[in-house]
This record gives C-alpha cells, sequence and structure tokens, in this order.
C-alpha cells in the first residue's frame, strides 16, 4: 500500500476465512466490518479509486442468489449487489466465430463493439488502434496488475497491464485442476519456460493470486487489480463441498426446457453443444446444472476471500469493485447446451458495482452492454475517456439520473443469426444455407422466451420496427448478414 503498511500473521490468517466472513457478515456498516476484520489504519489514501475488476466465464446473468435464481447460493456476490448497484439488463454482442469469449473480452477491454474491437472477426487479436482498458487507466497513471484468464492476443495484455500473475493466456480449459499458466512476461513473449502447473482448482489459483497482490501491492498509484476466472466454465467439476450442495435429482428443469432445437440454428453440433448427448433429457440437464451451481458457488466463495482481503488492506472504501462474465450459457434451455446462441440465457451477463459514487441497494433494469463499463470507470475514477468508444457511461444510471440507458441492443452469432431487443420486444433472424427463420418474443410476458410470435397480426408492426433498426445497425456497422425477409419463416 501506499504508506508501507505490513501485515501481520494475525492479518493474514483473517484472509484465509475471508470468504465465510463476508458471506456471514449481515450487518451493513464499517463499523460491523471492523469488528471482523480490524483493518489496519492508513495514513492516507490515493486521490483516485483502485479498480477491482472480477469476471466470470460463462456466468449467465441470473445465475446468482440475489439476481433471479432461488437454487444457487452466492452469499458473497448477493451482499456485493446489495452494497452497491445490480444491472438486470447487460448483454454482450457475441461474435463472428464459436469461441465467444474473445470478442466479447475484446469488447470489454475496449470498449468497442465486436466489429472494431478486433482486427479481424476471425481472430483473436484487438485491433492496435484500440486503447484497452488498462492501457488507458496505465496512461492515466494507475498501476494495472492482471490475474486469470486473458484469451485475446500477448501484444494487447502486454500494454494493458504493468504486471500480473497465473495468466492463463488462451485455449480451452481442460482440466480445471491443472491449468497450464504463465508468470507474467516484461517481454511479451511467454515462452514455455515460463509455464507453471500450480495443481490446485482453478478458482483457488486464481483468489490466491490476487489476494497475494493486495497483501503485497506497495504502490503509490492507485492499482487496477484484473482478475478473470475459468469458471463457471466446463469442465464442471467443482470441489466436493460445493458439487455437494446440488443434488442432481432436487435441480429444476428450467421451463424452457427441450429435447432439441426446433430448427437448424447454424451451430447445433460444435464442442459446447455434444458436451451432453442429444436429444437432451431432463436428467442429464439436471446433472448439467448442478455441476455449473457448485462452480458458480466456487466462484462466489473465491470471490468473497478477494473481498475479504481488500476489506483487511484498509484499501476497501476506496476501491470500486465490478464483477461481471464474458457471456451467459444454455444449459438445457431451447434444446441447447453452449453459448453460440442469441437467447437471454447466453447474452445476458450479471454485472454488479460498487464502491465510492455509488449508492447501495440500487438495481436497474435499463438494457445496456457489460462494456459499456470503459467510460464509466474512467467518470468514476476522474479521467477522460478515449474519444472513439462505442460504449455510454452508466454514470447517469448510478447517479439516479437516469433510468434508460440504451434503446435498442444488438448481437450476432457467425454468419447465422442476428438479434435486436428492445425494451420489451425481442427479435432474431437466421440464416442457415438456404433457410430463413424468424423469431419474436414478447419479453414482458415470455421471460423464458418460449412463444414466437413472429407470425401473429397483433405483432406485426413490432416486428417491422425491430427489423428495421437491425437493417439500419448492419449498415451503420458493415455487417454483410442477409436479410430475406421474403423468405423468412415462422419457428416455433
Amino acid at each position: 500500500m501506499a504508506d508501507g503498511t505490513r501485515f501481520t500473521r494475525r492479518d493474514m490468517l483473517r484472509f484465509a476465512a475471508g470468504a465465510a466472513v463476508w458471506a456471514a457478515v449481515g450487518r451493513s456498516g464499517s463499523s460491523a466490518r471492523a469488528e471482523t476484520l480490524a483493518a489496519p489504519a492508513i495514513a492516507r489514501r490515493p486521490r483516485r479509486p483502485n479498480i477491482l475488476m472480477l469476471v466470470g466465464d460463462d456466468h449467465r446473468h441470473n445465475a446468482i442468489n440475489a439476481l433471479g435464481d432461488p437454487i444457487v447460493q452466492t452469499p458473497c456476490l448477493d451482499r456485493l449487489a446489495a452494497s452497491g448497484m445490480a444491472f438486470t439488463h447487460a448483454h454482450d454482442m457475441g461474435g463472428h466465430f464459436p469461441a465467444v469469449c474473445v470478442p466479447t473480452r475484446a469488447s470489454l477491454m475496449t470498449g468497442c463493439s465486436v466489429f472494431r474491437a478486433l482486427s479481424d472477426q476471425k481472430d483473436d487479436i484487438i485491433a492496435p488502434q484500440r486503447v484497452t482498458l488498462g492501457q488507458h487507466l496505465r496512461r492515466t497513471g494507475y498501476h494495472t496488475h492482471c490475474v486469470g484468464k486473458w484469451h485475446n492476443d500477448l501484444a494487447s495484455l502486454n500494454r494493458s497491464f504493468a504486471g500480473g500473475e497465473a495468466i492463463f493466456r488462451r485455449g480451452v480449459t481442460t482440466d480445471q485442476y491443472q491449468l497450464r499458466v504463465h508468470h507474467f512476461d516484461p517481454t511479451g513473449v511467454y515462452a514455455n519456460n515460463t509455464v507453471y502447473h500450480p495443481r490446485k482448482f482453478s478458482t483457488d489459483l486464481f483468489a490466491d493470486t490476487a489476494i497475494d497482490f493486495l497483501h503485497n501491492y506497495r504502490g503509490a498509484e492507485p492499482f487496477f487489480l484484473y482478475t478473470a476466472f475459468t469458471a463457471p466454465h466446463d469442465p464442471r467439476t467443482p470441489p466436493k463441498r460445493f458439487a455437494d450442495l446440488y443434488p442432481p435429482d432436487k435441480i429444476p428443469v428450467p421451463p424452457n426446457f427441450a429435447s432439441a432445437h426446433p430448427f437448424d440454428n447454424g451451430e447445433l453440433h460444435i464442442r459446447d453443444e455434444d458436451l451432453a448427448p442429444h436429444p437432451r433429457t431432463p436428467q442429464r440437464i439436471q446433472r448439467e446444472i448442478a455441476a455449473y451451481y457448485g462452480m458458480v458457488s466456487s466462484v462466489d466463495t473465491g470471490i468473497g476471500r478477494i473481498l475479504a482481503a481488500l476489506e483487511a488492506s484498509g484499501q476497501a472504501d476506496n476501491t470500486i469493485v465490478v464483477y461481471t462474465a464474458d457471456h451467459g450459457i444454455a444449459l438445457g434451455q431451447h434444446g441447447l447446451l453452449g453459448k453460440q446462441n442469441l437467447y437471454d440465457h447466453s447474452v445476458r451477463v450479471p454485472l454488479i458495482m460498487r464502491g465510492p459514487g455509488i449508492a447501495a441497494g440500487q438495481r436497474s433494469d435499463a438494457l445496456l452492454y457489460s462494456w459499456d463499463l470503459f467510460p464509466t470507470l474512467c467518470d468514476l475514477a476522474g479521467i477522460d475517456s478515449p474519444a472513439d468508444l462505442d460504449a455510454r457511461s452508466l454514470l447517469p444510471l448510478l447517479r439516479g439520473e437516469h433510468t434508460q440507458h440504451r434503446a435498442y441492443v444488438e448481437a450476432l452469432y457467425r454468419d447465422c443469426q442476428r438479434m435486436v431487443k428492445n425494451d420489451r420486444w425481442k427479435l432474431i433472424e437466421y440464416a442457415v444455407g438456404p433457410d430463413r427463420h424468424t423469431q419474436l418474443f414478447d419479453l414482458a410476458n415470455d421471460p423464458w422466451e418460449q412463444r414466437n410470435v413472429a407470425a401473429a397480426p397483433e405483432a406485426a408492426a413490432e416486428l417491422a420496427t425491430l427489423r428495421r433498426r437491425l437493417q439500419g445497425w448492419q449498415t451503420a456497422v458493415g455487417d454483410t448478414f442477409p436479410l430475406n425477409h421474403a423468405a423468412n419463416r415462422a419457428s416455433a
């Protein structure tokens, strides 16, 4: 920390029980936290707030108890939401290839749509002309530090961060207990001899590494600590204590469960979809959801431990905490298992913010993108944003000045799916070879997207409005997805 405060062994023992402390403390206010954590006194704080950004992998928007799921146990994220603001309608924009995490993370880091965030829509390289969030904060006086999953190119990693540890570069996670991670390499090479195998569960690895940073940081600059988990992404193999929380036969099957998708959406047989047999069965989907919930609860506990360490460091009151994810996931909804689709379960993500300037106990249903975070964090930090962002600051929502943010959000998946929605209606257009399908959902009356009303005469005006909006968006971004409406047919 800035004043050189050192931690005693007693302080460090408090870190070990961090998650239990953060989940169990029911009292609010700094006095209750002080009784439990006894944070060391700090002589002075940096003028600008620190930023702690936590990112889940495949974490669906409502797979948090406080945000709508009564089964999953997430006491730490619940408390984070209660102490700040939860945005319930945050979206990603999808992308042009199956590894959706690549473009969505690029957008999150650049505050730009996927059309501008990447240098090539089929590659993982963040466009060199885009200024990343870490790069911008670094230029304006922040010490930037990366922990965990990056999944974009190494050049953008190293221009974003001055340091880091336990960096999972890219690729599919094959074993949550034996990740291949790197020490931070200032040269940007990340040679094979910098790889190590911590042999601990991935969430524990990344939480421990983030806690080490919070314990050891002595810089005078405010910090930006970016910590990205590889969970609850598959392999969904939670530690036993979390798996035991969710007996599969007790897990409800989602209302929009289907044994198969009603038509070819262009991506029915891909790695993520083939992790469970076709056709889907309720019993198999219960197993998948139970394992997923176990992974979510493990992430929740890791986050609790990190937040307890932040409290013990004495920096909590001057730190903006953000939790979000790259995208969601289906897990049996609509007959799908993965995230290569544009239903809400896959394009909506959690977004929770807490910190100085953010009132506790707030919730916003405004339509927005997760990558609207970039200018928001700049505003909260008191620094100017880059001029060429597509993102829009959430500060008016945080201050209660506005209740709406975007009139529409759009998303895409490869060359086969496009989506546009407003605060009630949602349109998805499909083009798979010569086949065209259209889905229109009235989300106010059908939040599980079960009843396609594209052919209903009473919905014709809404369908036409959304199609005009989608076509205008495509023109603006240079998207060539075919919109042959005359050939489209309503599909169940």
